[in-house]
């Protein structure tokens, strides 16, 4: 087996296995030989599932650099609002002397949305730092130190206990537009959100009315749709919106073509892949 660099990819009939962000529209008829599809990052919602050949196994990419960056930005996104730093940025622009109340980790309620390998890195971390976490997923995930929720029919408890909102959650059909007027309603009023999921999970208009009635104190943004967020978009305006061009994690080469050549062995040897995507859920 001889790696290739695109475009540089020989005789694509020959070709068993990809590495792409993107798939080519005659993916099927261009690699007739392909068994496995590797996307090069977390998320695989840039893949229309349906035009994949059934042929073709797709793995989504876990690998640590992309778990290690996504640690320490929602580490640092919840340890900022948790002691108030966007207030005392707005205090230092107004040069007032301000200091609030300092809670203790203890005292302050996270919440996960998604429980998949990013969801529990986290939560792991935040368990460490001694927030008191919790997580809430599909199905049912047991964790030490959080307190897990599963299905619809936990949503609203897991929400109802939340301060600080995580999204973590994959883009689906189901997911799409979660982040809404409704789900703000069911959080403590003043809460606050993190959203690292995917940018069309997001109802900006919603999360604007929400911040301005008080609903929601702050939100930390690394995803938008579209993406980049155009000029006149409210969103770059709201005083209590942080946004970053989503970089929240990124793969690190390095790590990321072992965990490739790992699976690509487990392959070999009829072993279940990591990060195997089920179609059916989309993730």
């Amino acid at each position: 087996m001889r790696p290739r660099l695109w475009p540089e990819i020989g005789d694509s009939q020959q070709v068993r296995y990809l590495a792409t962000w993107v798939a080519p529209d005659d993916l099927g008829t261009q690699f007739p030989k392909l068994e496995l599809l590797f996307s090069t990052g977390a998320g695989v919602d840039q893949f229309d599932l349906a035009a994949l050949p059934p042929r073709v196994s797709l793995v989504r990419m876990v690998e640590p650099g992309i778990v290690r960056g996504m640690v320490e930005y929602v580490t640092h996104a919840v340890l900022d609002l948790h002691r108030d730093m966007p207030a005392y940025r707005r205090a230092q622009q107004q040069r007032q002397w301000q200091p609030l109340p300092v809670r203790t980790a203890a005292d302050c309620r996270v919440g996960v949305l998604g429980l998949g390998s990013l969801g529990q890195a986290v939560l792991a971390q935040l368990v460490a730092l001694g927030f008191d976490a919790a997580g809430w997923s599909r199905s049912r995930r047991e964790l030490p130190g959080v307190h897990c929720h599963a299905g619809d029919d936990e949503q609203g408890a897991f929400l109802a206990r939340t301060q600080i909102l995580v999204c973590l959650l994959p883009l689906t059909d189901a997911t799409r537009g979660v982040l809404n007027e409704a789900l703000f309603a069911k959080l403590p009023r003043g809460a606050s959100l993190v959203h690292v999921g995917r940018g069309p999970q997001l109802v900006a208009a919603d999360l604007l009315r929400a911040l301005d009635a008080g609903q929601l104190a702050e939100a930390v943004l690394d995803v938008t749709d579209p993406e980049p967020l155009p000029a006149t978009d409210p969103l770059w305006r709201h005083p209590r919106v942080r946004i970053t061009p989503h970089i929240a994690s990124m793969t690190q080469p390095r790590t990321a073509a072992r965990v490739v050549i790992d699976n690509l062995r487990r392959h070999a040897r009829g072993e279940a892949l990591v990060g195997l995507v089920d179609r059916a859920r989309g993730y």
